[in-house]
Formats: structure tokens, sequence, C-alpha cells
């Protein structure tokens, strides 16, 4: 299901990213996390550090940000770990972007339990907004990507837009949070029908004593 990413041209990567670095702020972070591995377990924290480099690229860029090889070859050698060790990580985990994308990354999932809860019409209202799968829109807004599960079955369909989760979706709904985004104007993310966690539609049917406070129930049963 998931896209071959289009990696732009080497020569092109290499002029704009061979330099990359970390910033003093996101460096202190990277030292952070290495520090919370033993001695000689330096290299398990590649993936923060994989993170830590996607988020300055979005940065720098304007978008949700993406791993050019340079940037992985920084962070393997921060790490002083072989390249191809990092690019496995990076190729691996769908939370690391190997081509750029836009400012609004929305992963559609469509997997079988938001399949058979309407996820075709959440993929309708992107491509009804000019998305193509795995494409960025010409103005940079918006890159469309469909995934795997993301673990929100009993709230789906649902999407995930850079570190959001929206559910609870329909046609309408989707295309609501699209015109928002586009417009600049923040979205609550979230259930979008008022459900709390994943209750039930209509409200929790047991427990609902929990719902406001942590009720004893012991002296009950």
């Amino acid at each position: 299901m998931a896209d071959t990413p289009n990696i732009p041209d080497e020569i092109e990567v290499r002029a704009k990213w061979g330099g990359f670095a970390f910033t003093p702020e996101n460096d202190a972070k990277a030292k952070m996390y290495v520090a919370r591995y033993p001695e000689g377990r330096q290299r398990s924290a590649v993936m923060p550090l994989l993170d830590l480099a996607q988020r300055q690229v979005g940065a720098d860029t304007d978008t949700q940000g993406w791993l050019p090889v340079p940037v992985i070859e920084y962070v393997a050698a921060y790490l002083d770990m072989p390249y191809m060790r990092a690019y496995e990580v990076a190729s691996f985990y769908t939370m690391y972007n190997l081509a750029p994308v836009g400012k609004y990354h929305v992963q559609v999932c469509g997997t079988t339990p938001c399949m058979l809860r309407g996820s075709d019409d959440v993929m309708a209202a992107c491509k009804n907004k000019g998305m193509v799968k795995g494409k960025t829109t010409p103005d940079g807004l918006f890159t469309l990507t469909e995934v795997e599960c993301m673990g929100n079955c009993s709230n789906a369909p649902m999407v995930q837009i850079n570190d959001d989760n929206f559910e609870d979706l329909d046609y309408d709904i989707t295309t609501k949070i699209l015109e928002e985004l586009a417009a600049g104007r923040e979205v609550t993310p979230g259930s979008q029908t008022g459900r709390k966690t994943s209750e039930p539609e209509g409200g929790p049917v047991v427990l609902k004593e929990m719902v406001d406070t942590n009720h004893d129930y012991r002296g009950e049963w």
C-alpha cells in the first residue's frame, strides 16, 4: 500500500543539504536522547535523532519535513554507526519521509476497519481537493499518502495530519478540515463527532459514573 517516494536528484539534494548539522538547540536535545542509553548502546538513539533531524528540515522548509540522504548520513555519523543501519530504520518506519512532503502530510488509513467505516469517502474528499496519492499539491500545502493501520480502529475512519490524528470522519468533515488547514486556521484533533477516547457513539453505556470522576464501584458489586 505504501507509495514509492519520489526522491529528488542526488546532486541537488547534496548541494542543499550536504552541510546539514543540528542547530544548537537540537544538538542539546540530541545529546539528551543519546544520554538516555547505557554506554555502548548510543546507537539506539537513532530513532529520536532521525525524527529530530526531520523536524529541523521541516522547520527550514515550512513543511512536515523529510530525510535527505546527507541528513541521514549526518545522524549516522553523529552516532558512529554505518549509514546503511540508519537508512534501514528510516526506510522501515512510515513516520520518516524519504522524499519531500507538503506543509500538511495527510496520511489516510485504508486498512479494513477504516475501509468498512468509510475511508473511501475520506480519500475522495482529499482527491476532490486536488490531492493525488503519493504526490504533493502544486501549492506545496498537502501531500497525500495511504497507510496501514495507525491504531485508531475504534474511531475509524481516521487520518493523521502531521502529528495529529483526526477520527470519526466522513466526506464532509474531511473536506472541512482540509479547507480550514488551507486557510491557515487551527483544527481540533481527535474525534470529530464529540466522542471521548473510544466510547460508543452516543456516549458510554457502562461505567457511566466514571465519565466525570474516578468513581469507586467496589461497594456496589
